[in-house]
């Protein structure tokens, strides 16, 4: 959903910097810190060099709550994973414990290529 506090089209690095200024005095030591990443990595992303993987998304927007995960994954040109709550996370885990190694693997090697395809542009 687009808002005025959403922009379409930003960047990571623009995402950053609206972070810095809602944030009053937040540095990207504090950003790296709080993110726990190094302060060159988040100097990375300022200047757009690379942009942060996804756990790392997941910790800014914990740490940073007026920012959601959708907004920061879109961000980075990625689709923002669904939620995962600990019981779903043990009923897959209950699933896949009771396939067969080869069935496993299969899974597996699917499962890779859709995160790949989300990590893509996804058209």
């Amino acid at each position: 959903m687009e808002t005025a506090d959403t922009p379409t089209d930003e960047t990571f690095a623009q995402l950053l910097q609206r972070l810095k200024d809602t944030y009053p005095g937040l540095t990207d030591s504090e950003i790296a810190r709080r993110v726990g990443v190094h302060v060159s990595t988040v100097n990375t992303w300022v200047h757009g060099k690379r942009t942060p993987r996804p756990d790392a998304l997941r910790a800014i927007a914990r740490e940073f709550p007026k920012f959601t995960e959708a907004e920061l994954f879109a961000a980075v040109g990625r689709r923002a994973p669904g939620p995962l709550s600990p019981d779903q996370e043990e009923r897959l885990l209950q699933l896949f414990r009771e396939l067969t190694a080869e069935q496993q693997s299969i899974t597996e090697t699917q499962m890779r290529a859709l995160a790949e395809y989300n990590r893509s542009d996804g058209s």
